[in-house]
């Protein structure tokens, strides 16, 4: 069931993503290669393989910062919707139960969820209370919150992203050596760090260009 969870909720940001970016065809085609190549190569389990130097999993890492660089320079910034995008960061609250129930299982370590060191959950929760007000009131907020929440969420995002970094094992591993974060070396989970993450990261960086343009 778990597995099923978290396919949905990629999904969901590969929609909410392609319509809060105007439904550009490129950022379409793009993700859509990029979400098939990655499923195609984890499903069986090729960069479980942790033995291996340079790591495998590193080179997807590589690519994945490539692909995203791709995305946010092909986006047309003139026709991106800021409320549809504030939905990519409501999905956060998903992503952070499946991440305690990963935790749960032995395959991430307390440390990433919201029991550790992971205060994303309440980027989630407050994207979520936002967007409420947005569509209830049919009013904007000012510029100078939305660029104080977006810079906060890269904040609160980048914390955990060097968390899971030197929670993996590998060369640089610095944390969690009783329970390692395995999950997002698996399929489907393999999808956090190598869309949903860069998903994320670019909708916060695409707010703050709107924001600081308008």
């Amino acid at each position: 069931m778990l597995p099923y969870l978290f396919i949905i909720t990629t999904l969901l940001s590969f929609v909410l993503f392609y319509l809060g970016t105007g439904k550009d065809k490129r950022v379409l085609i793009i993700s859509s290669l990029w979400l098939f190549t990655i499923a195609l190569i984890a499903y069986n389990g090729y960069f479980e393989n942790t033995i291996q130097r340079p790591p495998r999993f590193l080179f997807v890492i590589l690519a994945t910062t490539i692909v995203s660089v791709i995305i946010y320079r092909k986006t047309r910034f003139n026709e991106i919707s800021v409320n549809i995008l504030m939905g990519v960061h409501a999905l956060r609250i998903s992503v952070e139960f499946i991440l305690f129930e990963l935790f749960l299982r032995h395959k991430i370590p307390i440390l990433m969820t919201y029991k550790g060191w992971n205060f994303d959950i309440l980027i989630g929760i407050s994207a979520l209370l936002i967007l409420f007000y947005l569509l209830y009131t049919k009013k904007n907020l000012s510029g100078a919150f939305h660029l104080s929440w977006n810079i906060l969420g890269v904040t609160f995002l980048s914390i955990i992203v060097l968390i899971a970094i030197f929670s993996s094992p590998s060369p640089i591993q610095q944390l969690a050596f009783e329970q390692p974060n395995i999950a997002v070396l698996q399929f489907p989970y393999i999808f956090l760090p190598t869309y949903i993450v860069p998903v994320v990261f670019i909708s916060h960086l695409l707010t703050i260009r709107d924001t600081l343009n308008g």
